[in-house]
């Protein structure tokens, strides 16, 4: 298993481990909690550990996420909380359901520190969610907390690469999301509106940018030796199995 190779097995993965935790029951309770909308919490609770930045900043980091849709949650938003403390709440919650749903993996020490590892390994240059997160101190060393959080950013680390690869693909964001499985249905969920571009000649470039994007994220594993990308791939798959539907 090459270095690319292990970043783009563990893409799927990432998605899904991340997205349970997004849609977790204590998650959503901390949104209304907070007097926040789904949509106001999404868009704060990620970009909220950028610090008080312009709405544009904002739009620009996250990329998927239409600009007017962003806008939109970040401003309602501010008007009762601030973003930096929504991301410190999101934190806190990631950590608690770390420590409840991931604590009693098997071998979840191993699976922090090979984790660890790749995180360390990141370099952060033009992926400030990434950084952004991996400044903010971590309120539990619990090893559950610390894989919860530590999957978080490799989920992130993977997010910002592809921004890169996808523009570096002569992509916007919008034509990404058309050409990917989702289709119109995925762009109308990040908030873009008609009318969208034809799919069919997006297709070829955006493959070439998921291969760019492997090859990215594939410099953070090779941190891990061949064998230990093959033990991680298999950790990581097993914890997977926990939260797939």
């Amino acid at each position: 298993m090459t270095p690319e190779q292990a970043a783009a097995n563990a893409k799927a993965g990432l998605a899904t481990i991340v997205g349970a935790f997004a849609e977790s029951p204590q998650t959503l309770r901390r949104a209304r909690l907070l007097g926040l909308s789904g949509w106001a919490y999404h868009v704060s609770a990620r970009a909220g550990a950028l610090g008080d930045v312009r709405p544009e900043t904002v739009a620009a980091a996250l990329a998927f996420i239409a600009p007017e849709a962003v806008t939109e949650g970040w401003e309602s938003t501010a008007k009762s909380s601030q973003p930096a403390e929504v991301a410190s709440w999101h934190l806190r919650e990631l950590c608690s359901w770390g420590e409840s749903q991931v604590g009693g993996f098997p071998r979840l020490n191993r699976l922090v520190e090979l984790a660890g590892r790749v995180v360390d390994a990141v370099d952060p240059a033009g992926l400030p969610l990434f950084a952004a997160w991996r400044a903010m101190p971590l309120p539990s060393q619990e090893p559950g907390a610390q894989a919860a959080m530590l999957l978080h950013l490799l989920h992130e680390h993977r997010q910002g690469v592809y921004v890169i690869a996808v523009r570096a693909g002569g992509l916007t964001p919008l034509e990404a999301i058309i050409a990917g499985p989702e289709g119109e249905t995925g762009a109308v969920a990040f908030g873009w509106q008609p009318p969208y571009p034809p799919a069919g000649p997006l297709v070829r470039r955006l493959m070439w940018a998921e291969a760019v994007a492997n090859s990215l994220a594939g410099q953070a594993y090779a941190a891990l030796d061949r064998p230990e990308r093959v033990e991680f791939a298999g950790l990581l798959e097993s914890l997977t199995h926990r939260f797939a539907r």
